[in-house]
């Protein structure tokens, strides 16, 4: 496959979804860093002013545009898309970073809260990427990256739609590769594993899971994600720099990425097991989540 040039960020602009939190947060302070002028998207507009309103103080020069957007709309996709080839008919970077969680068995989810998942995780990056690619590819050089996640390499119980959505976004990331390298576009896969994030407090509960078994839920999600966000979003950029094709973050993603390929069959046990086993500490299979 073509090899590409290192990725610029100055002078370019950046479209980033996920960006009042978490990696999104930190990886709008990383490209404000190396350059990069910013349309920064997310839900939560409480949370996106301030993160602007810091970059806009530390570098001037740049240009921060924010977009209130929930991701789970289709209309407010378009929407977006339309906004940001309106007024930057070229891009450099294109990061799809926004996600939300769902805990419970497939019986105990809503054929409604899959499809938001779906949706948020799957769909609109999707629709994103098809719209901007005349952005993306006006200008030699630019680069899309998809986060994904640890259950986008493995799929533990309770844990249906979300894997279904990060399996989805895997494959479409890892087509596109090789379709836009012609273009001079790279693409990045991220594969993050407990990354110390707001998607425990944000995560959807099954409409069927049972209300005892909610917050032993989610204090066992919180548990599990434990890697700074900083650290995360600071991977992130290099493997953009390097154009990598696909980025594992923490051991927490490291381990169960190698006993995948070890045993492509036979791991599923063995995460069923790790599953059952942490139900038992307090919390049902539905709590085991990572980003």
């Amino acid at each position: 496959m073509t090899r590409l040039p290192e990725y610029r960020f100055a002078g370019r602009t950046a479209v980033l979804t996920g960006a009042a939190s978490g990696i999104g947060e930190h990886l709008a302070y990383g490209l404000a860093h190396r350059g990069s002028d910013l349309v920064l998207v997310d839900v939560d507009e409480a949370r996106l002013g301030p993160v602007a309103e810091r970059i806009r103080v530390s570098h001037p020069a740049l240009t921060v545009r924010t977009v209130v957007a929930d991701l789970a709309d289709r209309a407010a996709v378009d929407g977006l898309a339309t906004l940001v080839l309106a007024e930057h008919p070229a891009i450099g970077l294109l990061v799809n970073n926004a996600g939300i969680a769902l805990g419970g068995r497939f019986d105990q989810v809503s054929v409604d809260q899959f499809e938001q998942v779906m949706n948020v995780n799957f769909r609109a990056p999707m629709l994103l990427t098809h719209a901007l690619l005349p952005a993306l590819t006006a200008t030699p050089g630019g680069h899309l990256v998809n986060v994904s996640s640890l259950f986008g390499l493995i799929a533990p119980p309770g844990q249906s739609a979300y894997c279904a959505s990060k399996f989805a976004l895997r494959g479409l990331s890892e087509s596109l590769r090789g379709e836009l390298v012609d273009n001079g576009v790279g693409v990045t896969t991220v594969h993050p594993g407990g990354i110390r994030t707001r998607i425990a407090e944000s995560a959807l509960i099954g409409s069927r899971v049972p209300e005892e078994e909610i917050e032993p839920n989610k204090k066992l999600f919180a548990a599990l994600l434990s890697y700074p966000p900083e650290k995360a979003a600071e991977q992130i950029l290099r493997a953009v720099a390097k154009r990598k094709a696909r980025l594992l973050i923490a051991s927490s993603a490291k381990a169960p990425d190698l006993l995948a390929r070890l045993l492509p069959v036979g791991h599923a046990r063995i995460v069923r097991a790790a599953t059952v086993a942490a139900s038992s500490r307090g919390a049902r299979p539905a709590a085991v989540i990572k980003r």
